[in-house]
């Protein structure tokens, strides 16, 4: 059997389906996981060359990760890939509370006995980079600074105020980090241990910085980048041809779309679905969360139920803008935010299950790891990625359930996609 090229645990479940199309569209097969597989799920992939763990520690503390991260990363070692990926978010958004990053390297590093970690976090095709050490994303037509980002700078859980990338993750751990500015990359690395962050800006840098991930690992951290970098380096050296090839898409009659973010991004895209066929149904997150929450599930479920039965595609969400988020009330709520993803996948389901749906959305990077987790699937695989949305790929389900079964989710992050998002997936990819 041929070696895995690279096996690897999302922080979160949009980001797993991002590395997942990373590595599709140049010919990668790769199986994305819900959880760790039994052998006979494990089984029906055994030809596909890279296999990932969809997770939730992006939402999640340090405690949560020593407890729950040692058993993946065990798992993922003994796949014996040439590369193990502890996947981030490319925004990098993370603080010493929740999603620390810097504990999950402590992590990774003792596991894999591992004394240099890369880290990559610039992905030029989703408008990141890395320039001496500092974190830029593009945003509506414009690059900003991570730490004046419009939106990144004030994330409701994890805002970056830092855009020295060392600077920020010497919060999270006391493993040195250093930098391997653009105009180093060339060169031999000469560190004996700790973090090595790699600047990428453009295809050049990218493929680079790939080339010097090719000689170390196997463990590496860092955005779909770390993938974008290696496949172009294997293409590059003659030992990946990087094609790829997707059955189109048809149009649905009828989708459902839950989200519970409440970034701009999102607000447009949920505004311009309701101009244009979706019919909203807001749904109070604190209701959601709280004890009677699965009152409030059942009468949304009921409602959406019945609109799509009736032919039409149907948007549940908890917040419209970043003015109407009630986050400050969640979050004083014990696991608040998990319940809302939680309740937003069970009304999903029941979407599912009593309409026959064929392809639905979850919006909002908490929201779809905790909400994939209410619908008993087991894997992903790549159905097609959206060229105009990068990151966010339309996935087909596995599942034990036949209603649930081949299903076409699609995830996106709060800062993913076009205004069209939700309208292009009903119809025309």
């Amino acid at each position: 059997m041929q070696q895995l090229l690279l096996s690897y645990y999302g922080d979160d479940f949009t980001g797993s389906t991002d590395v997942m199309e990373s590595l599709s569209l140049h010919g990668v097969k790769t199986v994305l996981f819900t959880r760790i597989p039994t052998a006979e799920q494990r089984n029906r992939f055994v030809d596909y060359r890279a296999v990932g763990i969809a997770g939730t520690s992006r939402s999640e503390t340090p405690v949560w990760m020593d407890h729950y991260l040692p058993d993946c990363f065990r798992w993922l070692k003994a796949l014996d890939a040439r590369f193990c990926h502890y996947k981030v978010c490319s925004t990098f958004d993370s603080s010493p509370n929740i999603g620390n990053i810097g504990r999950a390297i402590e992590i990774g590093a003792r596991i894999f006995r591992q004394r240099i970690i890369p880290l990559v976090v610039g992905a030029p095709q989703l408008k990141r980079y890395t320039a001496f050490g500092h974190l830029f994303a593009g945003y509506q037509g414009q690059t900003y600074r991570i730490d004046r980002h419009p939106v990144m700078s004030r994330h409701p859980v994890t805002p970056m105020t830092e855009s020295d990338l060392r600077l920020h993750l010497a919060k999270q751990t006391d493993v040195p980090v250093v930098l391997v500015p653009a105009n180093s990359l060339s060169s031999p690395v000469t560190v004996s241990d700790g973090i090595l962050l790699f600047d990428v800006w453009d295809a050049a840098t990218q493929l680079e910085t790939g080339r010097q991930l090719l000689a170390l690992g196997p463990f590496v951290v860092g955005s779909s980048g770390v993938n974008y970098a290696i496949v172009k380096a294997l293409i590059a050296e003659g030992s990946l041809d990087g094609a790829s090839a997707f059955a189109p898409l048809d149009p649905v009659d009828r989708i459902i779309a839950v989200s519970g973010s409440c970034s701009p991004t999102t607000s447009r895209q949920i505004r311009h679905a309701l101009a244009n066929g979706f019919t909203g149904l807001p749904a109070d997150p604190v209701l959601l969360a709280g004890p009677n929450g699965d009152i409030e599930v059942k009468r949304i479920a009921g409602k959406a139920v019945d609109l799509l039965n009736q032919g039409n595609s149907v948007l549940v969400y908890t917040a419209i803008d970043p003015e109407s988020d009630k986050g400050k009330v969640l979050d004083s709520i014990p696991l608040g935010r998990h319940r809302v993803g939680e309740a937003l996948g069970r009304i999903t389901r029941q979407c599912i299950e009593h309409c026959g749906l064929k392809r639905v959305i979850l919006a909002g990077g908490d929201t779809s790891s905790h909400a994939l987790g209410q619908l008993d699937i087991f894997a992903l695989t790549t159905r097609f990625p959206l060229a105009d949305s990068p990151g966010s790929p339309l996935c087909l389900a596995h599942s034990a359930v036949s209603s649930l079964d081949a299903i076409e989710i699609a995830m996106k992050g709060g800062q993913v996609g076009r205004d069209d998002y939700f309208t292009m997936l009903r119809g025309q990819v």
